[in-house]
């Protein structure tokens, strides 16, 4: 009788006592999922370019198409170098591998208002005689990869690839009183290398502030004046620098 009653107190106290240890168990916080770079983005950007245009040679071009080929002795090499701004679009995709490692590819199409005027004498006119040498940008597409480290929210990167030029120049002035007038249309290859730091600020939108560099080497430009029935080659060789201010929108990852 003594057992019974001692096992019926027993059963009796574990079975009160079991609802009150299961509601003194810590609840767990839900987890926040970790922010993700991996993603697919288009955008705008405004920014400011410089440019270094080294032309080669407008006094030749001007005498020897006058006066006949091998008139001008010595070469005359002179630098243009255009300033302004750029707007533009970009489209790309991004990748983050576990860590921090992000890899990706962007196109990019920047329009530019860079211009720049340089003049040199033509020694071979009359007093006071000279060549005004203009160059002008016009669209800079690019198509890069690029290698970044996010630090959550923050992606720090760099960028390389090939880049194109679309450029105007003209070549005006007066040469033994006759005014002449020489222009000429460039579309020319290059590379491109840049760095920058993008921002996810909230939701699908993020900014990014970003330098690139611009190497289109040396080329020929065709130099034509209609006017006169003129034209012949003049040497451009020519590097860019900008810097940009870009808002991209996303579409993130599933995960994210």
């Amino acid at each position: 009788m003594r057992k019974s009653l001692i096992a019926s107190v027993a059963l009796a106290a574990s079975t009160l006592s079991a609802p009150a240890s299961a509601a003194d168990l810590p609840v767990k916080a839900p987890v926040a999922p970790v922010f993700s770079w991996t993603s697919c983005y288009a955008g705008a950007h405004v920014g400011g370019a410089w440019a270094e245009k080294g032309v080669t040679d407008p006094v030749q071009l001007v005498q020897d198409q006058f006066l006949g080929l091998g008139t001008t002795v010595g070469v005359t090499t002179l630098n243009v170098q255009p300033t302004g701004f750029i707007y533009g679009g970009q489209i790309g995709c991004d990748y983050q591998f576990p860590g921090s490692w992000v890899v990706g590819i962007e196109g990019t199409l920047s329009a530019s208002g860079m211009k720049g005027v340089s003049n040199v004498a033509l020694p071979l006119g009359f007093p006071g005689e000279q060549a005004t040498v203009t160059a002008a940008s016009d669209l800079m597409p690019s198509l890069t990869a690029r290698f970044g480290i996010a630090a959550d929210r923050w992606l720090f990167y760099v960028k390389g690839g090939a880049a194109w030029a679309s450029d105007r120049f003209s070549t005006f002035g007066f040469f033994q009183g006759t005014p002449f007038d020489f222009e000429g249309l460039d579309l020319r290859w290059g590379w491109t290398a840049g760095a920058g730091v993008e921002w996810a600020v909230w939701e699908d939108w993020s900014v990014k502030l970003e330098y690139d560099y611009y190497d289109f080497g040396r080329r020929s430009v065709l130099m034509s004046d209609n006017v006169n029935v003129l034209s012949g080659p003049m040497d451009v060789k020519q590097t860019v620098q900008t810097v940009k201010l870009g808002l991209n929108f996303h579409v993130w990852s599933p995960d994210w």
